[in-house]
């Protein structure tokens, strides 16, 4: 069974989640402080992260930063539902999806599998016909080591902003809409409430910065999705 650490304070909902995970396939390793938390992220071997805001000892966000130092592990957020500020700071810093509470486990789950299935697929991802490097203007993206180059400098990213980054440059010139990052990127269906996808985008934009002039290099198309501006393209981007 795979290993998926919780990190959450809530006795309850953490025991129905450890008999939960069980059936699916899942062994869930259960910590109710925060501190704790990341002692057992950093030191043992975990599929993914379940990890709630509000913790006894340090926060989920704490808690987040020093997970994210030190590894790409995947995590899921659980905040209080209705909260949009701890949804943006969760995915600002890092983390690769999030579910408020209360939600049904099925859900849950669904969210797990996504990402691991999302996760795994970049690591067995080979492909043929497609070059393993995109470059546009002073922006490289080498799909063997997953890195990215900003003018030869290495950026960091989480996996979800490399996979958006990947097929928005992969597609550049051309509108990629909303529904498309959404399916693809983070793995279920779209819904226009859930303006996640939005998130990862402008914390891609940060890392990434804007090209001289202030010209932007991915496009908002309102109501419809983005688009990679093609402008100063190298012999190596993928079209």
């Amino acid at each position: 069974m795979e290993p998926i650490l919780v990190i959450d304070d809530d006795l309850e909902l953490c025991e129905l989640l450890r008999k939960y995970l069980q059936r699916e396939g899942f062994e869930a390793r259960i910590v109710h402080d925060g501190n704790q938390g990341v002692e057992r992220a950093l030191a043992e071997e975990h599929a993914l992260i379940v990890l709630d805001v509000m913790l006894p000892g340090i926060n989920g966000f704490e808690v987040l930063r020093r997970v994210r130092a030190e590894s790409k592990i995947p995590i899921l957020m659980l905040t209080a539902r209705g909260d949009d500020v701890d949804r943006i700071v969760g995915l600002e810093m890092g983390a690769d999806d999030y579910l408020p509470k209360p939600f049904n486990p099925r859900e849950l789950v669904a969210r797990i599998r996504a990402i691991l299935r999302r996760s795994k697929s970049t690591e067995a991802k080979a492909p043929v016909e497609e070059p393993d490097l995109l470059a546009i203007a002073d922006i490289e993206l080498d799909k063997a080591t997953r890195s990215v180059r900003r003018g030869g400098e290495p950026i960091t990213l989480t996996v979800v902003e490399f996979d958006l980054l990947e097929i928005l440059m992969k597609s550049a010139g051309r509108i990629v809409t909303r529904e498309e990052l959404v399916k693809t990127v983070l793995g279920r269906d779209f819904s226009p409430y859930d303006r996640s996808i939005d998130t990862h985008l402008s914390n891609l934009r940060k890392k990434l910065g804007a090209l001289p002039a202030d010209h932007e290099r991915i496009k908002t198309i309102r109501g419809i999705g983005y688009i990679f501006l093609k402008s100063g393209v190298h012999a190596g981007e993928g079209q």
